[in-house]
């Protein structure tokens, strides 16, 4: 039996931890809080975003694999911090990873950062908006090339802009 580490990850292993970060694995908006330029309280955040958003960008929920209408879009353009629009990826970098998500293989110049991300006994690595802390998703190594890297974001995380 041959297995495909992607197709694990966008049915069973997607599905759990998907599932935990959706019903179980919610952090507090206080995990969210650090040095970042843009500070909003937890009302403000809320009066700003829908409350999908907020839940992936606040409470680093994950949205459910092939909601967001991201995963397919396919025009040139700009994905922004739907939390507070900075520019994070090309329409250039992005591609199909077949997870049911965004997926990038490199974001704009000093637009995201990352930390460790140690839930369910799994070690992943968390990406966030440099400016406004916002959880965006997580940075795997099994993507094409030149970077190697798969950035698989949340669409709720950001905002599409057309060129």
């Amino acid at each position: 039996m041959n297995f495909d580490r992607r197709a694990i990850i966008a049915t069973g292993g997607a599905a759990l931890i998907g599932g935990f970060a959706l019903f179980g694995g919610k952090r507090s908006a206080e995990a969210r809080k650090g040095d970042f330029e843009i500070r909003l309280t937890e009302a403000e955040w809320r009066k700003r975003l829908t409350s999908e958003q907020y839940a992936v960008l606040r409470e680093e929920r994950t949205e459910r694999a092939g909601s967001s209408p991201l995963d397919k879009e396919k025009r040139k353009g700009i994905y922004a911090c739907a939390g507070c629009g900075l520019p994070l990826y090309s329409s250039a970098t992005k591609y199909d990873s077949g997870t049911g998500w965004p997926s990038f293989w490199k974001p704009l110049p000093n637009a995201v950062g990352t930390r460790p991300d140690n839930i369910l006994f799994i070690r992943r690595t968390e990406v966030h908006c440099r400016r406004c802390g916002g959880h965006l998703g997580h940075v795997f190594d099994d993507g094409p090339k030149p970077t190697g890297l798969r950035y698989c974001m949340n669409g709720d995380a950001m905002k599409f802009i057309p060129a």
